[in-house]
């Protein structure tokens, strides 16, 4: 199974921890954007990495989003469900998902919300897949 982690930057770790399960479980990523953070990022930089990230997304099965995310992340998001792709909408606690937070596109029968530590949502990945 191919799959696609987005998220904010600021959780790079937490995208690396997701990735690391999922290969571990014999899936394929289609892109580790976390490995081209920088503070020395260009324009053309920008402009790679994007068109890396979008291709990351469209040769995703899955694609797995963590909030809180960015606005390239809602990008991603987006693309995602554009292409049809089973997505997967991760958080750590239920705030994310209060009516004060939410997104109406959450709340699309083609997402599914998944609350938990990042082993118990990798498991629940895994078993839905």
């Amino acid at each position: 199974m191919k799959f696609y982690v987005g998220s904010g930057m600021k959780n790079w770790e937490l995208v690396n921890n997701y990735a690391k399960l999922l290969k571990e479980n014999g899936w394929e990523q289609t892109h580790d954007w976390v490995k081209n953070i920088s503070d020395d990022i260009s324009r053309d930089d920008m402009i790679k990495y994007a068109s890396l990230e979008s291709q990351g997304v469209a040769d995703a099965d899955v694609v797995i989003m963590l909030l809180p995310g960015g606005r390239g992340a809602h990008i991603e998001l987006g693309m995602a469900m554009a292409l049809n792709k089973k997505i997967f909408l991760c958080s750590a606690t239920e705030e994310e998902f209060s009516i004060e937070n939410t997104v109406a596109f959450y709340e699309l029968p083609k997402i599914t919300q998944l609350v938990g530590n990042v082993e118990d949502n990798v498991k629940k990945i895994l078993e839905l897949q």
